[in-house]
């Protein structure tokens, strides 16, 4: 274990040749849906302290970076404020940080420790996910982009589209339930598995991510709201650079006992370049 690194359990999901999936609203079909379930797959893994290497991470190359977040704000129960003033400083963000020529903004989500019940879950205030995956895949990345952008989508798919997600704290320093991520030079292509999400209304699908032992996971602990992660979650150039990063919350044994609860914001954006 390297000097400046912590053990904890990752939930993998099984590669047993059984498509996962999730289903968002209740109560679900009669049928056998869950032949298998996502995240059941705890290993123990090292996540190592990035903060020595900050410089050196690349949304290109290792699939997310952390940057100073200079703009303030601090309004994020007022929704209209959110969807305004807080998404043009991401806007301004991502284009600063990726070289993107437009940037859309198509949701958010506030994390805070929560029942799982889903309840007691909204669209926009849900528990930190303990899953190690990835929001977009090879299929459904594109299609986020016609169901949002139907007039435009064959234009803006004829170029390099990316998605990235800016997760930052939303006012106190994360002292539990950090975010680790997971290098994607360490990744194998099989190593991400397609799981199908369920609503009521369309499907999706996401990549959940089977254990290797060569998983590069890095975390940045006590991260503050000065600071915020970029994380690329689907890229549509095929080059070489790093398309889909996995990603997870996860319990930090270092968490003192008296840690101020974790609340964050993701912004989930595309980029067209």
């Amino acid at each position: 274990m390297s000097r400046k690194a912590v053990r904890t359990k990752m939930n993998y999901t099984l590669d047993n040749g059984r498509a996962p999936n999730f289903y968002f609203y209740e109560p679900e079909p009669d049928e056998e849906i869950h032949p298998n379930p996502a995240g059941t797959d705890a290993r123990e893994i090292e996540v190592e302290d990035g903060w020595d290497e900050v410089d050196s991470f690349d949304p290109d190359r290792q699939g997310f970076a952390l940057k100073n977040f200079e703009e303030k704000f601090s309004a994020f129960d007022d929704e209209a404020e959110v969807t305004t003033t807080f998404y043009e400083q991401i806007i301004a963000f991502v284009k600063k940080n990726t070289g993107a020529k437009r940037v859309e903004v198509f949701d958010h989500t506030i994390r805070r420790r929560m029942p799982d019940d889903l309840k007691e879950q909204t669209t926009l205030h849900r528990p930190a996910v303990q899953l190690a995956h990835c929001d977009y895949t090879h299929n459904s990345g594109p299609q986020r982009v016609r169901d949002l952008f139907p007039d435009e989508a064959e234009e803006l798919l004829g170029r390099r589209v990316a998605f990235y997600n800016v997760w930052k704290p939303l006012v106190s320093k994360v002292e539990e339930l950090p975010l680790a991520v997971c290098d994607v030079t360490s990744n194998q292509p099989g190593d991400l598995l397609a799981m199908d999400l369920k609503y009521r209304e369309r499907d999706g699908e996401i990549y959940v991510l089977r254990h290797a032992p060569q998983h590069r996971w890095v975390y940045f602990p006590e991260m503050d709201a000065s600071h915020a992660l970029i994380l690329k979650t689907y890229d549509s150039e095929t080059d070489g650079r790093a398309r889909f990063m996995a990603h997870s919350a996860f319990e930090d044994p270092n968490t003192p006992q008296n840690a101020i609860p974790r609340e964050s914001i993701e912004v989930r954006a595309m980029a067209f370049f």
